[in-house]
């Protein structure tokens, strides 16, 4: 039986590479994402790679964008929450501009909830659903205050950091909900890649990155669920 993935914020980047990834092995992928040319795009471009892939116009902002895209999905088996946005102005401690700091949260937090809410009827259908939610190691206490990780000189904000903490929690409260329902529910971080959001000084490519998220999109009944991983080892909370 084909499986289904909506995979938000696919236009581009690690989303696109999830996209890809998921794709190429026969699984049918739904391109979440709000810009409508980019969006078939790169639909065409996973086409052109063999995936059975369609767009969903979807704005996770927008409540009426989340349930048009909800209303226009009838089957879904896994869910990537991948859309976020990161900025350095205006959410240094001490100068931080409240509506910045809102914004990030509603595309990296509540945006996460609101689709997830939305595709949960979907999710419960599925055989073995799966959701994925995009973090990062700037959501760690512990790497953030280990003196030797690179991730504590990273300077103070109360943007995109916090709302990877936020989500990492949001994610175990789901998988504490839906435990014993077949969904399993995890957090994953990229790691360090080179994309758009850090004009490309990652480390690692966004394909590289991608590579865990999909390892839990796909996991078996046996698999993990409230856990939150990066590469091959589990990422301290």
């Amino acid at each position: 039986m084909t499986r289904t993935a909506l995979v938000t914020g696919a236009n581009k980047g690690i989303g696109f590479e999830i996209a890809a990834q998921l794709g190429a092995v026969g699984i049918t992928v739904l391109v979440g994402a709000r810009d409508a040319e980019r969006r078939e795009t790169a639909v065409e471009k996973l086409r052109a790679a063999g995936a059975d892939a369609r767009g969903i116009a979807l704005d996770v902002t927008d409540q009426a964008s989340v349930d048009a895209a909800a209303a226009a999905i009838t089957d879904l088996d896994i869910l990537v929450n991948n859309a976020g946005i990161l900025t350095q102005d205006g959410v240094t401690p001490g100068a931080a501009d409240l509506d910045i700091v809102q914004k990030v949260f509603d595309t990296n937090v509540f945006g996460v909830i609101r689709i997830t809410e939305a595709l949960l009827p979907q999710l419960r259908r599925a055989p073995a659903g799966r959701i994925v939610n995009l973090s990062s190691g700037l959501g760690s206490f512990t790497l953030l205050t280990d003196q030797t990780d690179r991730l504590a000189a990273v300077p103070p904000s109360l943007g995109y950091g916090p709302s990877k903490t936020a989500l990492t929690a949001i994610t175990l409260q789901y998988a504490k909900q839906l435990a014993g329902t077949g969904i399993l529910v995890n957090a994953v971080s990229p790691g360090y890649c080179a994309t758009d959001m850090n004009g490309h000084a990652g480390t690692q490519t966004a394909a590289e990155g991608a590579e865990i998220a999909v390892r839990m999109a796909t996991i078996g009944a046996d698999g993990p669920t409230g856990g939150f991983f990066e590469g091959d080892r589990v990422v301290p909370w």
